[in-house]
């Protein structure tokens, strides 16, 4: 991706005409994963973003999640960070969910067929430093104290140190927890219930070294998880049925050995904790992604229980869904309403996430006797049945989603695209890193024909089957094998087209139909005509 027509932010802290000139495009609230990942993508696509984080700079981020999974570690790809949070993680090819219930993520069609295990804080790390380089603006220890949207735009007021403060922009995205501020200042309400009161949360140094390095083991009276994530030191979650208190109530390691004793077996030595905190997991969505100009993601959106490990991956691709949507928007390349179909696409994914996390933690918390038979029961079916075994570990990994493709639409619409191996040895998710649609085409075809678009230099069309750039919004690459079929692979790496028609007549009214619409091209016939296929392939069957 590459920055372009950055609008900085130009607030200065004495506050914004309310309908006034946009100090910058969007601001951001909430500097978690969610808001990272969509500040860097909005900052790389040459939007000015200002980022307001109510935690001082110096102040590191409560950090639960401690797993990233396979269509997740797909999104960073695309951003070219996987690699690296990979080399300082602990990849496992197995995630027990409850009893002996365990998934398998070696058998996905994936770059990254398992779970890598590594803290919250490292996520955040590397997609912070990207951001920056983008030319994020951070204001930290600044807590937001409302909003006022109209036709043109919205204004955040907050408060610093300082004093009173305020920024405006075109969009407002809440990234900003549990206890959205930026929720509760739209009047969205936040409906659902608690699933399970007083969780413990601790970091704490083992004398002996579990045999996994994410134990995880539940018994109806309690439930426990470790996690090593580097430096000596080990996450434990856990819950105890007879410990039962208010969030407020203290916590000592002595009730963390308790409960790791329960459910484990073992308190491994437990010494040192660094901290321990206590709190309660809720089952929650708002009705609504979307409030005029402002947007809600991750925690601010939906929240449920750790079971799973859904909640910080089910934020990242919210991030990823709507922030391509936001920069086509606000480039003058698509209308407003595109930003409705974050709505229609990402609310089904959240409940979805609400469901099958509330499933696993039922399950596991079942009380002994009868639920125990019930685990072993599941646990049978997860393991040995296998189309039920592939369901869940598509389901939890981020694989198995899919979005609503319209009537008509090719098979492959709407679905996840695969890390294809393209023609001139280059892959999908590589290209997908210039933040652009990717059109993919049978090899051999003829060359593009560069779209102009007023402003953007023309690139000269190259010959072979490399990937080529048609215009700043398209870029073009040719497959490896025999396909025939041609895709048009959104920024967020979802299959937006797809046809199979060989007839040059057919071929080119569907590519220029797909590209003009996608991406806001008025003159996608110029793309489409390029990539017709030769007359004598006009009748040749299609093949996938």
């Amino acid at each position: 991706m590459h920055a372009m027509n950055r609008r900085t932010d130009r607030s200065d802290g004495t506050g914004a005409d309310p309908r006034g000139a946009r100090d910058t495009d969007v601001i951001v609230v909430g500097a978690g994963p969610t808001g990272l990942l969509l500040a860097g993508d909005l900052a790389e696509a040459g939007l000015g973003v200002t980022l307001l984080e109510r935690r001082p700079a110096e102040i590191s981020n409560l950090t639960r999640a401690l797993v990233v999974h396979a269509r997740t570690l797909e999104q960073l790809d695309a951003r070219g960070l996987a690699d690296e949070l990979i080399a300082g993680g602990h990849p496992l090819t197995g995630l027990r969910l409850f009893g002996r219930a365990t998934i398998d993520p070696t058998q996905l069609r994936s770059r990254f067929p398992f779970v890598l295990v590594t803290p919250q804080f490292e996520v955040e790390r590397v997609l912070e430093r990207r951001a920056r380089r983008a030319g994020v603006t951070f204001r930290h220890d600044s807590e937001v104290l409302g909003l006022d949207q109209d036709t043109e735009g919205v204004t955040v007021r907050f408060r610093t140190a300082e004093g009173l403060g305020s920024v405006r922009a075109a969009y407002v995205v809440g990234t900003d927890g549990v206890r959205s501020t930026i929720r509760e200042a739209v009047g969205l309400p936040f409906p659902g219930r608690s699933v399970i009161r007083s969780l413990v949360l601790a970091d704490v140094r083992l004398a002996q070294e579990p045999d996994s390095l994410l134990t995880f083991n539940a018994t109806g009276e309690a439930f426990a998880l470790i996690a090593s994530f580097g430096g000596g030191w080990y996450r434990v979650i856990g819950w105890n049925r007879h410990r039962q208190a208010a969030d407020d109530a203290p916590a000592d390691l002595d009730e963390v050995r308790e409960l790791t004793r329960l459910a484990l077996g073992s308190d491994y030595g437990m010494h040192d904790a660094r901290w321990v905190s206590r709190f309660h997991s809720d089952e929650r969505q708002v009705p609504s992604y979307r409030v005029g100009r402002v947007f809600l993601a991750g925690d601010a959106a939906h929240v449920h229980s750790p079971a799973g490990a859904l909640g910080m991956n089910t934020g990242l691709q919210d991030a990823a869904n709507l922030s391509w949507k936001l920069a086509a928007v606000l480039r003058g390349r698509a209308p407003d309403g595109l930003l409705d179909s974050y709505q229609t696409e990402r609310h089904p994914v959240g409940k979805q996430a609400l469901r099958s996390s509330g499933a696993l933690i039922r399950i596991a918390l079942l009380p002994t006797g009868p639920g125990r038979a019930v685990r072993a029961l599941a646990a049978q079916l997860v393991n040995r049945v296998r189309p039920l075994s592939r369901r869940a570990v598509r389901t939890i990994s981020g694989l198995g989603i899919a979005y609503p493709a319209g009537p008509g639409a090719h098979p492959f619409a709407g679905h996840r695209a695969p890390d294809f191996r393209l023609a001139g040895g280059s892959r999908l998710y590589e290209l997908l890193r210039q933040g652009r649609f990717v059109l993919i085409t049978p090899a051999g075809e003829p060359g593009v024909t560069p779209a102009r678009e007023p402003g953007v230099p023309q690139a000269p069309a190259s010959g072979g089957d490399s990937p080529r750039p048609a215009d700043d919004r398209v870029v073009t690459a040719s497959w490896r094998s025999e396909r025939r079929t041609a895709l048009l692979v959104r920024p967020d790496g979802y299959i937006a087209w797809a046809t199979d028609a060989t007839a040059p007549a057919a071929r080119t009214a569907a590519l220029r139909g797909a590209v003009a619409h996608w991406t806001g091209t008025e003159d996608g016939a110029s793309i489409a005509t390029a990539l017709t296929p030769p007359a004598h392939a006009a009748d040749r069957p299609a093949g996938r």
